[in-house]
């Protein structure tokens, strides 16, 4: 999880992200993810290097293109990470529910 720092700062640009839902499509050049945005062709590859350099994405050289897709074992470091927090939020709602499940019983004998 060394590349989770750059990951999360990578996917904090709201353009980044929207490249990254483009290639969860599947593969695209450059020209192709750069066609919806109103930036130029070198500002998304800067983008992409940014994204590369992360680890969410690979590029391979195809001719003159460099087609671009997702690096699945970046998500997969990401989901990791997210599965811990989930399982310790878990953990605190099942403490909670115990608590309030012992206030509600307490309740329940001091009304009968």
């Amino acid at each position: 999880m060394a590349n989770l720092d750059a990951a999360f700062a990578a996917m904090a640009d709201p353009t980044r992200r929207a490249i990254l839902a483009r290639l969860a499509l599947g593969e695209a050049t450059v020209m192709q993810l750069a066609a919806p945005f109103d930036i130029t062709q070198p500002a998304v590859s800067r983008h992409l290097k940014v994204l590369e350099g992360a680890g969410l994405i690979v590029r391979r050289i195809e001719g003159t293109k460099r087609p671009c897709r997702l690096a699945p074992t970046a998500i997969t470091e990401i989901d990791q990470w997210l599965d811990m927090l989930r399982s310790a939020l878990a953990k605190n709602y099942d403490r909670l529910d115990a608590v309030l499940d012992g206030i509600k019983a307490s309740d329940e004998r001091k009304q009968s």
